[in-house]
């Protein structure tokens, strides 16, 4: 399997499964057969509401010698609501036991947004709202707090690798300043729509690793009646794209993928199709050509479908 080597040294899978929006009811079964298809990095999150069930299909891979704990790459998130420092161990060993793990390979600040504080037997996931309403509560912790918090899951290694996601530039820079562990992968949203190609330059000159997430575009979001997605063309129909995948005799969503990992980022598409899951994790067995990355560099609209500022924006002082 194609890695990329952390700046720590640890190597982590270029093409890694993504957890987001798989059905609870479904999950543990995806996940057992996206293992038996060859992938060994699962990307969760609290949020995603679906981690006990990927666990238990992890569970079943490991009980059926499909694979060794130590095979798989396993990364989660920490939600916004739990930045508080003294939440912080409590709610990743929580995730812990949801995925019954005893590490994870890699956990993310999910956002730089830290809302009010919702205990898990209240309601979880979450989510954005507090108490199940239509209001977000900004919480008090700092960014710096949080982190230091997050520092101490590695020294008690609950965590072996820290990452930010949905960072800017500006944020990571300002983290690096008092990092004691420093971010190993930058997760953002990223694809010919969204290049974010001075923050991709600026993460992989300090060594950070960046992973895409909507690697495809806008398909994740029409379901979610996103009203930027429903404004562009599906890449995966685009005609440059279309093309490009003819020209090499791969499929769009393989140019798409392997657009990202030739420049060095990490991508965790998800499918529960057995043919489209193969056709994801082998889109590194062909390289696109220079003309091939400057065209599909060409269709950068700088559109982010996945921004927290369409949630932020219901803070009362925007009221």
């Amino acid at each position: 399997m194609h890695t990329f080597r952390l700046a720590s040294g640890t190597q982590m899978p270029s093409i890694g499964f993504g957890l987001w929006k798989v059905p609870r009811d479904a999950c543990a079964e995806v996940v057992y057969n996206a293992i038996k298809a060859g992938y060994r990095l699962f990307d969760g999150a609290c949020d995603y509401g679906n981690e006990r069930e990927a666990g238990e299909g992890i569970s079943r891979a490991i009980q059926d010698d499909l694979v060794k704990r130590e095979d798989l790459f396993i990364v989660s998130k920490l939600w916004n609501t739990f930045h508080e420092p003294r939440h912080v161990e409590g709610i990743v060993r929580k995730q812990l036991e949801d995925w019954n793990v005893g590490y994870f390979d890699l956990y993310f600040m999910h956002f730089p947004i830290a809302l009010e504080y919702v205990a898990p037997e209240t309601r979880y996931p979450p989510g954005w709202f507090y108490d199940g309403t239509k209001e977000l509560r900004p919480g008090s912790a700092t960014i710096q707090e949080t982190w230091q918090a997050m520092e101490k899951l590695v020294d008690q290694g609950l965590v072996r690798e820290l990452g930010i996601a949905n960072f800017s530039g500006s944020l990571v820079m300002d983290l690096l300043r008092y990092a004691r562990t420093r971010p190993a992968v930058l997760q953002i949203e990223h694809h010919p729509y969204l290049l974010q190609a001075h923050l991709v330059q600026y993460a992989q000159a300090e060594q950070i690793t960046i992973t895409a997430f909507s690697s495809l575009g806008s398909q994740s979001y029409l379901p979610l009646n996103n009203s930027k997605a429903e404004t562009v063309d599906s890449l995966l129909q685009h005609p440059t794209i279309v093309a490009i995948a003819e020209k090499h005799k791969q499929a769009p969503s393989q140019v798409l993928l392997r657009w990202a990992t030739q420049r060095g980022i990490a991508v965790i598409p998800k499918s529960s199709h057995p043919d489209r899951m193969v056709l994801n994790l082998h889109a590194n067995e062909f390289d696109l050509d220079e003309e091939d990355l400057e065209r599909i560099n060409a269709l950068d609209k700088g559109i982010r479908f996945n921004d927290p500022m369409d949630f932020v924006a219901t803070f009362p002082i925007f009221a």
